[in-house]
């Protein structure tokens, strides 16, 4: 498979035909090559940079309207490794071939770009003229707009606004701070409320990495009502001081005292995100938290210190009479990244390559990753139904 950036990916698996010469996926064993076992989507989520290929690379999807897609060939005998640009293995012949799209639309799904109100973003609509409930969807500190989950919530039938507050060029501002605040947050918020097409007293908040202290902030502190939260493996709280309307005014990157780093240079986030790393000022306010929240922990999180996040926000929901408002999920051998299923994962990529290159630690081994995001995914869409399809 070609990225969109024009970087090959590939996996390979090694099986044993039946007597009737056939591989059944759901069945049959890999018995070598990227992965072992029985593992139907283990040629998507085991998918890495072929070698040779750029240092640091990370497979995300920038045009949600175009597929992945992905060049499958059934080669005889067997092949330790493949350049995938064509023609026959040494090892053996080809003896089939297909190409697979692999959409995160599904048919009917409508996108539209956003800006109004000063709000940066993109909604994705279900099939249908709805209302439907919605989920306002907030990534971390890599900046711009990810649409692709928000394509998925849709296509499972969810609205769903992404939304851009850092790194993005309609934004005004510096590009390395985050140059927006409250009110910011709060009019994307009532943006998805007013919409004629969603339910405006059904709207979920999810987060990863820093959209989790988001999240909880705007659950928490801005006098809007969300129905549930979603956070993935992110702080309660930001080490630079978050200013109520202006955002930060600091770069992420300028005070690196909490910064660690590997025998290779790369360099791990993980102390900064620390609870007791982060002042106590710059803590969301979650006592005040009046919805359920699901809290998903990668225990092989190299970026974000998650389980302590997680113990922090425990503590204290517990402490105000809330316990019943938290859920925990925890995945042994994931890291940071926990995506939508199949998607592979980085346990390393480059993060700047300015004033020099850096590369940062995510985390997480494939095949326990993998299992986390499949998991994961179906438990955030079942908490996700639970709590915004029900009737209050």
């Amino acid at each position: 498979m070609t990225s969109e950036e024009g970087d090959l990916w590939e996996s390979l698996s090694h099986y044993h035909t039946d007597a009737q010469g056939a591989v059944n996926l759901m069945r049959d064993p890999s018995v070598g090559g990227s992965y072992v076992g029985c593992e139907p989507m283990g040629l998507f989520w085991a998918i890495q940079p072929a070698p040779g290929g750029r240092e640091g690379l990370r497979l995300r999807k920038r045009d949600v309207e175009t597929p992945y897609s992905v060049h499958l060939s059934l080669l005889g005998g067997h092949v330790s490794q493949w350049d995938g640009r064509g023609g026959e293995p040494e090892d053996g012949p080809v003896l089939a071939t297909t190409v697979v799209d692999r959409w995160y639309m599904a048919p009917g799904v409508r996108r539209i770009e956003v800006r109004q109100n000063s709000v940066v973003g993109t909604m994705f609509l279900p099939p249908g003229p709805g209302p439907f409930p919605a989920v306002l969807d907030l990534w971390g500190m890599g900046g711009g707009l990810v649409e692709y989950r928000s394509a998925l919530f849709a296509s499972h039938g969810l609205a769903s606004l992404a939304l851009a507050y850092f790194g993005h060029k309609d934004i005004p501002g510096p590009l390395n701070c985050i140059n927006v605040g409250d009110s910011y947050f709060r009019a994307a918020f009532q943006l998805l409320q007013n919409h004629p097409q969603v339910c405006e007293d059904r709207i979920g908040v999810m987060g990863l990495s820093f959209g989790v202290y988001l999240s909880l902030r705007i659950a928490c502190q801005l006098s809007v009502s969300p129905r549930c939260v979603v956070g993935i493996n992110g702080p309660v709280g930001s080490f630079n001081k978050f200013a109520s309307e202006d955002g930060q005014k600091e770069s992420f990157e300028e005070d690196q005292k909490h910064w660690s780093y590997d025998e290779q240079g790369y360099v791990s986030f993980r102390e900064v995100s620390l609870p007791s790393n982060i002042p106590q000022d710059n803590h969301v306010k979650v006592e005040n938290l009046c919805c359920p929240l699901l809290y998903i922990v990668s225990e092989d999180d190299l970026s974000c210190a998650a389980q302590e996040n997680a113990d922090e926000v425990e503590r204290r929901l517990h402490a105000a009479g809330k316990s019943h408002l938290f859920t925990r999920l925890s995945y042994r051998g994931a890291g940071h990244l926990v995506e939508p299923p199949y998607a592979p994962n980085a346990r390393v990529s480059l993060w700047t390559t300015r004033p020099t290159m850096l590369m940062t630690l995510w985390g997480g081994n494939l095949t326990d990753h993998a299992a986390a995001q499949e998991d994961s995914w179906q438990r955030i869409l079942g908490f996700l139904r639970s709590h915004l399809l029900r009737k209050e």
